[in-house]
């Protein structure tokens, strides 16, 4: 029985595959060629690692002992309450109809959310007749009834207290 490759498909296999042996030694030579220029020229070193780094690095939290702990801890509470004084809304102005006009009217003249709409003084009389105290309450802190919701601080977290109880007065005052 003879062997169904002839001998020039025989021959034809030997030198393909030193071909493909001859190519495979080729890229490893360039791959090891690659690897020792790489190692020759340092990486540029990323201009915000440094930063990366000292952000890991840097305390969580502060931790206040004795008296100078006790002065740093009232320093750095100083230093907060300036910062949030900072980023009042509406550059801390106590109009009320400015508030309104900014912020409120979105919803009080829309009536989103259940808001009585500013001209409706009949949405308005029980809530009026509640005082303006629980109006401001209300305003400040949020709430949320059968006729609808009121978020806190109107949505707008920078709102301060005054100008909260500035914007429901006047809101009031319209109604009445």
């Amino acid at each position: 029985m003879s062997s169904p490759i002839t001998k020039t498909d025989l021959e034809f296999l030997k030198r393909f595959s030193m071909l493909i042996g001859v190519l495979a030694l080729m890229a490893v030579a360039f791959i090891l060629l690659a690897l020792y220029i790489y190692a020759k020229q340092p990486p540029a070193a990323s201009p915000a690692a440094d930063k990366v780094v000292a952000d890991r690095l840097a305390p969580v939290g502060e931790s206040y002992a004795g008296e100078t702990g006790r002065a740093a801890m009232l320093a750095a509470e100083e230093a907060r309450k300036k910062e949030a004084a900072s980023r009042v809304a509406y550059g801390g102005t106590t109009d009320g109809k400015a508030i309104y006009d900014q912020l409120c009217s979105a919803c009080h003249q829309s009536g989103a959310g259940g808001a009585p709409i500013l001209t409706d003084k009949a949405a308005w009389a029980p809530r009026i007749a509640q005082g303006a105290d629980t109006l401001i309450k209300h305003a400040t802190e949020g709430y949320t009834g059968r006729a609808g919701i009121m978020p806190a601080r109107g949505g707008n977290p920078s709102l301060n207290d005054e100008q909260v109880k500035a914007s429901v007065l006047w809101m009031i005052d319209q109604v009445k």
